[in-house]
Formats: structure tokens, C-alpha cells, sequence
């Protein structure tokens, strides 16, 4: 299985940015309004001709066999464009078009929380097409933020995984750990810090497997294996309310029962699920 945004599929053309000279007659465009995206009857996105597209702040997002693509922002999508989370319809939807829109989103959520300038507090302005904002007062540039994030799937020396229920999620609902990295760490040690906070296992080799944007509203995920020197659980009960290890017979049995909820096919935590697992996951949480 794939999961959602994993690979870009369209050339960002970054020459374009400047002074406009990406806007032409042909070009296709995206309306934006915070995570949500406008369907086609609620699958897949709904392109426009520029000369038809409302009034809005806009981002040039590049090229894709020679057409250009662009989204402009708005408050709300009309709901005559059937519009859709895209955290919602992503695994629904094509490769090339989910690439285009994670782009979209991901850089109109910075635009909605960062209008202001964080050095003198003025009111910024849009500049090379969406993917910098300028500060008239003081000049500084500002760029869009992506905060990293480490997901992993830790195992055991019996090849167990450890999974972990957030005390918000209902009984059953569990998911491999994650957590921010934080200023002058490596990854390796984000992943290590994380599972200590939050489980109370030892983790010794870290592997690197994939990553994915997710901007909701403005993550990229890091997705690690890792193996644990220790097993003893200890849960922070603040991030974590419940934690436990299982076997692979255990969460093929315990997802075809609907026992155990996992995370949908949409994140990058269930590809680590079924990396490990190498068999069949029944379901996937509401």
C-alpha cells in the first residue's frame, strides 16, 4: 500500500515566481479555503480557467506536462464547488492532483496564520507568487514553515510492535508514536526522546524509512523504525493514556474483530503498521 502525498509529481518551477510571469490565459486553478479543496461530487478536485476564479491571494504552484497550475485563497470554498477536506479525500484521489493540492494547502495554512510580521509586528505582503511574505516596515523575508515531526513503529526482540492510545481517542483506537522535533536535536535522537517521554522504552537503532507533508497545518512526517532495548511500559499518562505490545497474529486477529482501530490508509503511520506486519490489516479507525 501507498500512502497519501508521498511523491511529488509535478515541477515546482520556482523561475516563474517572480513578477508574475507564471499567470497566463491557460492556466488551471485550485480554490483554496484552509485544508479544503473543491470535488468533482466529492472525488476528485475540481480545476478552473483563471478567468473564472474568484478574488483572492495567489499561489503559483508550477508545472505538470507542460500546463501550469496555480490556487487562489479564499475564506470559504462555495459550496457549488462540492468542496472536501483534503485530509478527507487524499488517498482518493490521483497522485499528480494530491501533489498539487498538499502543495496548496500546506502553503495557505502559513499564509492564514502568518500575516504579520514576527520581528516588528506589521502587516506583511505576499510576494514570488505565495512562497515568501515581506514585511514593508522592517524588510524581512518570511518563508513558509514546516515543522518535522518523527512517527515510528518501534519493535522488540520478539518482533512485537509498541502502539499507543492518546487519551482523546476512544477505547480500542491505537497508532504508532510520533512527536515535534525539538531545536538541536537529531532525528534519531527526536525518535529516541519521544518514546522515553511517552512509553518509557529504551530505543537503541533508529532506521530511517519515509516521509510525508502533512499540512494540517504544516507538519512533515518522518517515519522511523526502531528497535528497543527495553520493554517495561511506562506511560506519561499526559500524551498517552494506554500503551501495549503486539504481535502480528494479534492485530490481524484483533482488526478483523474491529477490536483494535488503526490509523487509515491515508498516513504514514499505517504504511509502517503494514511495513512490519506483511499481511492483512482489517479496517481502519472511524
Amino acid at each position: 500500500m501507498d500512502y497519501a502525498f508521498s511523491n511529488a509529481q509535478h515541477d515546482r518551477a520556482g523561475h516563474l515566481r517572480k513578477d508574475d510571469v507564471w499567470r497566463t490565459s491557460d492556466v488551471r486553478v485550485l480554490v483554496i479555503g484552509g485544508e479544503h479543496v473543491p470535488t468533482v461530487g466529492g472525488q476528485g478536485l475540481r480545476w478552473i480557467p483563471i478567468d473564472e476564479a474568484p478574488d483572492g491571494e495567489w499561489i503559483f504552484l508550477g508545472v505538470k506536462d507542460e500546463q501550469r497550475y496555480a490556487a487562489v485563497m479564499v475564506d470559504r470554498v462555495p459550496e457549488a464547488y462540492e468542496p472536501a477536506s483534503l485530509r478527507m479525500i487524499g488517498p482518493t484521489i490521483a497522485p499528480d492532483e494530491a501533489s498539487l493540492a498538499v502543495h496548496a494547502v500546506g502553503i495557505a495554512q502559513w499564509h492564514q496564520t502568518h500575516q504579520f510580521c514576527a520581528r516588528c509586528g506589521a502587516a506583511s505582503d505576499l510576494a514570488e507568487a505565495g512562497h515568501v511574505r515581506i514585511c514593508p516596515a522592517c524588510g524581512t523575508h518570511h518563508f513558509p514553515r514546516t515543522d518535522p515531526a518523527v512517527i515510528m513503529l518501534i519493535t522488540d526482540d520478539q518482533d512485537r510492535a509498541v502502539l499507543g492510545r492518546q487519551p482523546v481517542w476512544p477505547e480500542g483506537r491505537f497508532s504508532t508514536l510520533a512527536g515535534f522535533v525539538e531545536p538541536g536535536e537529531t532525528l534519531d535522537d527526536a525518535v529516541r526522546r519521544e518514546v522515553m517521554e511517552e512509553v518509557g522504552i529504551e530505543v537503541g537503532e533508529v532506521t530511517y524509512a519515509g516521509s510525508q507533508p502533512w499540512p494540517f497545518p504544516s507538519s512533515l512526517m518522518l517515519g522511523f523504525f526502531g528497535k528497543a532495548v527495553t520493554t517495561d511500559i511506562r506511560v506519561d499518562k499526559d500524551e498517552i493514556a494506554e500503551a501495549r505490545w503486539f504481535t502480528r497474529e494479534e492485530v490481524t486477529k484483533m482488526t478483523a474483530s474491529s477490536e483494535l482501530l488503526l490509523p487509515p490508509n491515508v498516513s504514514i503511520s499505517r504504511w509502517l503498521l503494514q511495513q512490519w506486519h506483511g499481511g492483512e490489516i482489517h479496517g481502519k479507525w472511524a
